[in-house]
This record gives structure tokens, sequence and C-alpha cells, in this order.
């Protein structure tokens, strides 16, 4: 699973307004709202600023529990003003089972309703799509993490997408006629501080560049241990162990 996913914004107000609107309507209420962010469990949004550029292009789908809230996300959103992305049915290019819904939020980021059979926990980020400049560079950066991750290759399609797995989330990297994700924050969880420690150095090891060495993170809370590289495309990918003992 995803520890969070964190998003840059222009208007913090707009913003926490649309995911509040239309993740109450999945029954994803906010667990914290402060002056550093705003958090519905392992999803979160921050202002752009301080040489953290708003995220663009990014698509997060979150878990409905039926398929009358994946209706409601999208009703409650189009009523409200933000725009359709997608209205409400079945996508069986997904999977057999897949039902969605999708709208813009206030910085034309994608966010999507989905239901899928069997069931996903409630409350969480489902998947996310980030496109990119190039799959086959994409794709070898999130395998040489895949060991501190939990996330495997499940599929690819050359030059088109590469998608990882880890019940109950998945993500993937989509090459297409899209403009290219800007300045996400994916974040994973770790088991210990040496997890954390041989994900920086794997990354390094392979060339990748360095956004943040091991170390603690007081600032968000005691025990809290991260570290930070960039992917191929810039956004800002770390491996966290929270150790509230």
């Amino acid at each position: 699973m995803f520890d969070h996913v964190t998003i840059r914004v222009s208007d913090r107000g707009a913003s926490e307004r649309f995911y509040a609107t239309v993740l109450r309507a999945l029954g994803i209420e906010p667990t914290y709202s402060g002056e550093d962010l705003a958090e519905w469990d392992d999803f979160s949004l921050a202002a752009a600023g301080d040489g953290a550029a708003v995220t663009r292009g990014l698509h997060v789908g979150f878990v409905a529990p039926t398929r009358a809230e994946v209706d409601a996300f999208w009703q409650v959103g189009t009523r409200a003003g933000y725009p359709d992305d997608g209205e409400p049915g079945p996508r069986p290019q997904y999977s057999p089972e897949y039902y969605g819904s999708f709208l813009l939020d206030p910085d034309g980021n994608s966010a999507e309703g989905v239901w899928l059979d069997p069931p996903r926990p409630q409350g969480s980020v489902d998947h996310v799509w980030m496109r990119v400049g190039d799959v086959a560079a994409s794709r070898r950066f999130y395998e040489t993490i895949a060991p501190f991750t939990g996330f495997r290759l499940a599929n690819e399609e050359p030059g088109e997408r590469a998608s990882f797995a880890a019940e109950p989330s998945g993500f993937s990297v989509i090459s297409d006629d899209r403009p290219r994700t800007e300045n996400v924050h994916l974040a994973f969880a770790a088991p210990d501080d040496a997890a954390v420690g041989a994900f920086h150095r794997a990354a390094l090891a392979a060339g990748y560049r360095d956004h943040g060495a091991p170390g603690e993170r007081p600032e968000y809370h005691p025990g809290y241990y991260g570290a930070y590289v960039l992917d191929p495309d810039g956004n800002n990918v770390e491996l966290v162990h929270h150790d509230r003992g």
C-alpha cells in the first residue's frame, strides 16, 4: 500500500473544498486539516510554494464501497460545478468488474471514484496513474526500488504503460498524448529504518537523483524516518518508517 500520496495545489481552499465534497460521497472523511496540509487517510494536499510546484496531470482513483457511491461521487461533483472527466459506468478495458466515474480537480488533475469486485478496503487510495516521458525509463526506476516498496511489475505494454501492484493498491506509468504528470509525491511504507537506508543507497547506486538522505523528520512526528529520491520525471518518491513506539 501507499503510505501517502501528496499533491501540491495552486489554491489550497479551492482544492480542499473539492476533495472534501467528492470524497465525502465515497464515505471518506478528512483525517486532518492544518496550516501545513489537509489529509484524508493516505491522500493529502498542500499549497504550492517555497520551491514546491503545483501537481498537474495526475490521476488518483479512490475506493468506493459500492457502485452507488461511484454514482454519487460524480453527481455531487458535477452538481457543485466541477468538470466531468467521465460519467459513471463500467470500464471493462481495465477489468471485467471495474466501475468508475471521473472528475477534474481545480488544477486539472483527474480524480476517480472506483468500485471493483472483489471490493477494496474503504477509505484509501486505490490507484495512481502518472503520465511520463519514457515508460521504459520509469519502469526501470520503479523496478529498482520495488524490493523496498512492496510493489511488483504486474503487466506492461511496451512504450505505452507499465503497471505495478501491491494489494490493495496499484500504480501505472503511462505515455500518451496527454500532458506529463508533474510534481507528485509518492510515499511507500518501510518495515524499519534499515530498509529506508537500503532504498536510498540502491536508488543512488543506479544513478537516480537524491532528494533527501535517510534520517529523522521530527517536524512530521517523533519517529518519522524517511529518505527521498526523484524518479526520471522529477517526481518525489519516499520510503518512510513510522516508529511510534
